[in-house]
């Protein structure tokens, strides 16, 4: 065959990582609570509870035999805080998410120093400015969110390094989990 290099290796197997607010049992049944008070036009795509949580950092496709040091480093200090989630919004292109409508120093101060990381890992950080929000559903053009929305309080004290299996049924794997300072005790 003309133009292929048969001798070229596969490429390593990857896997395709995100860093995260992972919530509790409690949380993620509010969670599921305030995702199912909204009006769903047909053909909404909603978030599977157990896929609930609230993206820190998209990282994408990484080496399999990079992932144990660079779960290593994402360790990273931090203390617990509090979000707040208290807006019910339709985002554009059929989305619909629970923000918060401000971003908790400690929450910044740690999505920057995740974010530090990623770059001297060599990854990719989102250049746009950051939102904390939560997907409760895709493909939802003409969703309505409840006429009282939800107000939930998350205590975080951690967060997750996590793997996004793709397929139909895809799911999320949790890889490491990072404690608060304090929680660690």
């Amino acid at each position: 065959m003309a133009g292929v290099n048969a001798s070229a290796a596969p490429p390593p197997p990857t896997e395709r990582l995100f860093l995260a607010l992972w919530p509790d049992r409690r949380l993620r049944s509010a969670l599921a609570r305030a995702r199912d008070a909204w009006h769903w036009p047909p053909g909404a795509r909603r978030v599977r509870t157990d896929k609930l949580h609230l993206t820190l950092h998209f990282i994408g496709a990484v080496a399999r035999d990079r992932v144990p040091a660079l779960a290593d480093a994402l360790a990273v200090p931090f203390s617990p805080f509090e979000l707040e989630l208290t807006r019910s919004a339709p985002w554009p292109r059929g989305l619909a998410v629970l923000e918060a409508e401000a971003v908790p120093p400690p929450l910044a101060a740690l999505h920057a120093a995740l974010a530090g990381v990623l770059r001297r890992a060599g990854l990719p950080v989102e250049a746009r400015p950051f939102r904390p929000h939560l997907t409760l559903a895709r493909r939802a053009p003409g969703a309505r969110p409840p006429e009282k929305p939800a107000a939930l309080r998350w205590a975080v004290s951690g967060y997750v390094l996590a793997a996004s299996d793709l397929g139909a049924d895809g799911g999320y794997r949790v890889l490491a989990r990072y404690p608060a300072a304090e929680a660690a005790q």
